[in-house]
């Protein structure tokens, strides 16, 4: 995460993330949540790893309104990958 957000980030917590629309689950997986350090503009951060073997992606999303929360990280991230 330190990479990611560019300052020295430490390890808070990890969280079990169920994201639905419409009774249907969108993605459901463990966030990792870290306190940024000396960061400008966000106090936290969330990561969490899609995928497996080739296809493993890490994601990271900083707190930055309107992202507040785990959940909120994980539906910002949803909506960026829909738009590319």
């Amino acid at each position: 995460m330190e990479k990611a957000a560019e300052c020295p980030a430490k390890h808070l917590e990890t969280v079990a993330v169920v994201d639905t629309f419409r009774g249907q689950t969108m993605w459901e997986g463990a966030v990792e949540v870290f306190e940024l350090v000396g960061h400008p503009k966000a106090r936290r951060a969330y990561g969490w790893i899609d995928g497996k073997g080739k296809d493993r992606r890490f994601t990271a999303v900083l707190e930055i309104p309107p992202v507040k929360d785990a959940l909120t990280a994980v539906r910002a991230a949803i909506v960026s990958q829909a738009k590319k």
